[in-house]
């Protein structure tokens, strides 16, 4: 594998419900390579979006050990989790969470202008350019269909040129045609940006375009395939 960007160490995640402390993660060991694209599949209710918010410091691990770009989460405060997310991750959700009151070229600049970037418009211009979304700059979120919303959520997250990108669900709210065009984009990017890709989806199809599946069951790792591996033995 290449350089790893991303370890987890026995990693738990205990949050405190109604009824008492739930086990959402138990145990989980794993590494993502440098440049790899990794897959998490599993029924509802495995741990798969618990473990990508786990992964990404937007919630934080209550045993283990994580380790990301070079730094130890666990040990970070919130702003400096918010600080190596700004300049290193993109996280792409189902639900777009753009600011309706801003265009789409707003929604995008923004991240980049509060990370001090002088060129954020220009930026944002080129990666609304490069999701298909050239002409629509200028148009706010309810003037945009579901699929141009998540290309602007796309476009939002690539802009940093992260290191990293998380990507929960991604096509989850989108109709089959307009989800295998985001597939597209959201590889795309991956390339275009040598970003190291981990998605959770439901769809066959995405996972079977990463190098790696992991797939949850309660909590736990219950297989971890390179798909590499066999792809080639297929040919």
């Amino acid at each position: 594998m290449s350089d790893t960007l991303l370890s987890l160490s026995d990693v738990s995640l205990t949050l405190q419900g109604n009824a008492g402390p739930v086990e959402i993660l138990r145990g989980i060991t794993l590494d993502v390579g440098a440049g790899e694209t990794l897959g998490m599949v599993g029924p509802s209710g495995s741990g798969k979006s618990s473990l990508l918010m786990v992964m990404g410091g937007l919630e934080r691990a209550t045993g283990g050990r994580v380790l990301a770009l070079g730094q130890d989460l666990t040990a970070l405060d919130e702003d400096a989790l918010a600080r190596l997310r700004r300049t290193n991750m993109g996280v792409v959700f189902q639900s777009f969470h753009l600011i309706p009151t801003m265009t789409a070229l707003e929604n995008v600049a923004t991240p980049l202008e509060l990370a001090g970037r002088q060129d954020a418009f220009d930026r944002a211009a080129e990666e609304l350019h490069a999701v298909g979304l050239g002409a629509r700059l200028d148009h706010y979120p309810a003037q945009l269909s579901g699929g141009e919303q998540q290309r602007v959520a796309l476009a939002r997250a690539a802009a940093p040129r992260p290191r990293l990108l998380l990507a929960d669900e991604p096509t989850g709210n989108l109709d089959q045609t307009t989800g295998e065009a985001i597939m597209d984009l959201l590889f795309g990017l991956r390339d275009r940006h040598g970003s190291t890709l981990v998605l959770v989806t439901h769809a066959p199809e995405l996972a079977a375009r990463c190098d790696r599946v992991v797939r949850l069951m309660d909590g736990r790792i219950a297989a971890d395939e390179d798909q590499r591996t066999l792809r080639g033995a297929a040919e």
